[in-house]
C-alpha cells in the first residue's frame, strides 16, 4: 500500500481542496491549483527544472515574442491542431514573465491553437499549460537562444530570420564562438547565415582600405543595439541595402565560394601563419592574382551577384578573398595575410581587384564605381 495513503495524507489534503474551492470561480479555482503547485514546486527535489510546475494562464495573458524564427505553414498548423484535439496538450508553452503578462520563448504554435481553435479553446476553457524559464535565461539574448535551441532540436528554423538574429546577438557583443555555443551551430554555420543579408556583420569591423581581415568583435564605434531604444528607432540600426532594388541574392547554398571552402576554418597539415604567408605570396604575384580573378569573376555567377551588388560591403576585399580561395583553396579566414604586404603592393592588389570589379559591372550591365565605393568606406558604421 502507497504509504502516503496509509498515513492518510492524500485524504486529508483532497478534503481540503473539495472544502477550500467549493465556491470560487473557473477563474479563482485556477489560481488556486497554480498557488498550490507551485507550492509543492518550490519544495519539489525538481523544482531546478521548469517542466516540474505546470501554471494554466488565460490565453490572453500569453504574448508572441518578436523573433522567433520558427514559421508554420497552414496545412502543419491544421495539423497541430488536429493533434492538440486528439491528444490534448502534452507540451506546455515555454514562457518568461514580462509585466503583468507572459512571453513565448518556445510554442508559439501551441498557443495559437489554443487561442484561434473554437474546439480547443473551449475545452482547456480559455486557459494555456505554461512553464516559466529559469531565471539565468530571463535576458533577451539567453530567451533567442533558447528558442532558437527549442526549435533546431525540433529540426526547425528558417534560415532568413536566423540570419536576422544572429546579427541581433553580433550587435548585442556576443562573438561568433558563443553564438555557435549556445545555438548549438558551429562557426562556419554562424558565417554563413550573417551572409544571407550580405557580408556587413562580418565585414563590419575593419577599414578594408588598409586591410583584407573580417574581424569577428565589434568596433568602439559601432552603436550597440540595446532594449533600451524605442521600438520606433529600431530600423536605423537595419542593414542599409536590403530594399535595395539593384541587390541580387542567393541562398548560400548557392554560393560558389561556400562550396570551394570560403568559409572553412582550417586547412589540413597547415598552420595559420604559413596560410597568412600563402595569402600574401599569392596577392603579391599580380600573374596569379590576376588568373583567380579571371576565374571568380567569370565561374563563380551566383556568388558574385550575391556579393558584387551589396554596396554596403567591402567587394574589393571580397575579391581578394574569393580569388585566393578559387586558385589555392585558403579560406578568408586567413586574409591577414593582406597586411603582410607593403602599401605598394596593397594598393597594387587592391587597384587589380578594383579592374576586375568594374570588368564585371560593365558584363552585367552595370555602372563603373571606383576605389572608395568599392571599398565602401564610411558606409561600414551604418551596418547593421
Amino acid at each position: 500500500m502507497n504509504k502516503y495513503k496509509m498515513y492518510g495524507h492524500l485524504e486529508i489534503i483532497k478534503d481540503l481542496y473539495e472544502k477550500a474551492t467549493i465556491d470560487l470561480t473557473l477563474s479563482e479555482k485556477v489560481d488556486f491549483i497554480n498557488e498550490l503547485r507551485e507550492y509543492i514546486h518550490i519544495n519539489s527535489p525538481f523544482h531546478n527544472e521548469p517542466v516540474d510546475f505546470v501554471r494554466w494562464i488565460a490565453n490572453t495573458d500569453v504574448t508572441a515574442n518578436d523573433y522567433n524564427p520558427n514559421k508554420v505553414a497552414p496545412p502543419e498548423m491544421e495539423l497541430l491542431e488536429v493533434s492538440i484535439m486528439n491528444d490534448g496538450y502534452t507540451q506546455p508553452i515555454v514562457t518568461w514573465p514580462n509585466e503583468d503578462k507572459v512571453e513565448v520563448v518556445d510554442g508559439f504554435h501551441r498557443s495559437r491553437v489554443g487561442k484561434e481553435s473554437a474546439i480547443v479553446k473551449e475545452r482547456v476553457k480559455g486557459f494555456l499549460p505554461t512553464v516559466i524559464i529559469r531565471k539565468e535565461q530571463s535576458d533577451k539574448n539567453d530567451r533567442i537562444a533558447s528558442t532558437i535551441r527549442h526549435n533546431r532540436a525540433r529540426g526547425k528554423h528558417q534560415v532568413d530570420a536566423m540570419s536576422e538574429i544572429i546579427l541581433e546577438l553580433k550587435n548585442r557583443n556576443w562573438k561568433n564562438s558563443r553564438i555557435a555555443r549556445e545555438l548549438g551551430m558551429d562557426e562556419e554555420e554562424i558565417l554563413r547565415l550573417c551572409q544571407v543579408t550580405g557580408l556587413q556583420d562580418i565585414f563590419s569591423d575593419d577599414d578594408f582600405s588598409q586591410s583584407w581581415i573580417a574581424s569577428d568583435s565589434i568596433s568602439d564605434s559601432f552603436e550597440e543595439l540595446t532594449e533600451d531604444i524605442p521600438e520606433g528607432e529600431v530600423e536605423e540600426f537595419r542593414t542599409v541595402n536590403t530594399s535595395d532594388p539593384d541587390r541580387i541574392f542567393h541562398h548560400f547554398e548557392k554560393w560558389e565560394c561556400q562550396k570551394a571552402g570560403f568559409y572553412a576554418q582550417k586547412v589540413e597539415g597547415k598552420k595559420a601563419d604559413e596560410l597568412e604567408q600563402d595569402y600574401a605570396d599569392y596577392l603579391s604575384n599580380l600573374d596569379r592574382f590576376r588568373e583567380g580573378l579571371e576565374g571568380v569573376t567569370s565561374e563563380w555567377k551566383n556568388s558574385c551577384e550575391h556579393y558584387l551588388t551589396n554596396k554596403a560591403m567591402n567587394r574589393i576585399a571580397w575579391l581578394g578573398q574569393a580569388s585566393m580561395c578559387y586558385s589555392t583553396g585558403v579560406p578568408s579566414k586567413y586574409c591577414g595575410g593582406f597586411n603582410r604586404l607593403t602599401p605598394e603592393e596593397q594598393e597594387n592588389a587592391n587597384l587589380l581587384a578594383l579592374e576586375y570589379l568594374n570588368k564585371w559591372f560593365v558584363t552585367n550591365g552595370r555602372p563603373e564605381i571606383d576605389l572608395e565605393e568599392a571599398l565602401s568606406i564610411g558606409r561600414q558604421v551604418n551596418i547593421y
